[in-house]
């Protein structure tokens, strides 16, 4: 995963901080919404970029077909620049407008405005506070809610379970984040091997009964 620093925009670290999953997942907004997600976990990379040390704590949601569901990170930018941000990548076809609603349980929303989109996916972003992350580590379940092209509601929910530990632990190294990544590509495929071989039976089996 790599972080480029610039003072020239805030969505400098917007295009690319939860990019590293949508890479390898095809593109299909439409698909998104209903697809089934995979399980996910909460984990934290570190790295150093220049003259500043990079922290992301972060969770996606993939669907069973590999398509990026939802990605949320806690991104904590230390030394010559100094920021922290939440950022939530969702599926492209969004309402821009609206934005990305965030929901601790039963609390109040709170608005995330979108920063960047791609053809892809698009990046919401909220400033990173103490109150926030507290929220988060006191919580069991956490909502982001987008609006799609067909104006409905997207709500997908991400287990806190996990994130306290994530948060205050120990960063993976560079050789396990890259384990992980090849391990979840790897179930992706399989998953989708496992889809395409159940449609091609059902094919072959409708000709048949023909």
């Amino acid at each position: 995963m790599m972080f480029t620093l610039s003072n020239a925009t805030r969505t400098a670290v917007s295009a690319l901080a939860l990019s590293f999953a949508a890479a390898a997942m095809p593109a299909v907004a439409q698909a998104q919404d209903a697809a089934a997600p995979a399980p996910a976990k909460w984990f934290k990379t570190c790295s150093k970029q220049e003259e500043s040390d990079i922290c992301v704590v972060q969770n996606q949601l993939v669907a069973a077909n590999g398509q990026l569901i939802t990605a949320v990170g806690l991104i904590t930018v230390e030394g010559k620049v100094n920021r922290k941000l939440l950022q939530v990548t969702v599926p492209s076809a969004r309402l821009i407008p609206p934005g990305v609603l965030m929901q601790i349980d039963d609390a109040k929303g709170t608005k995330l405005d979108y920063a960047v989109c791609l053809p892809d996916r698009c990046t919401a972003e909220i400033p990173l506070t103490d109150a926030m992350v507290a929220s988060l580590k006191k919580g069991g379940n956490v909502v982001f809610t987008s609006i799609n092209f067909r104006r409905a509601p997207n709500p997908i929910k991400i287990p806190l379970e996990g994130f306290t530990g994530a948060y205050d632990g120990e960063a993976m190294s560079q050789s396990q984040a890259e384990e992980r990544q090849r391990m979840l590509q790897e179930a992706m495929q399989k998953k989708q091997e496992e889809r395409n071989k159940a449609i091609n039976d059902a094919q072959n089996a409708a000709k048949q009964g023909n």
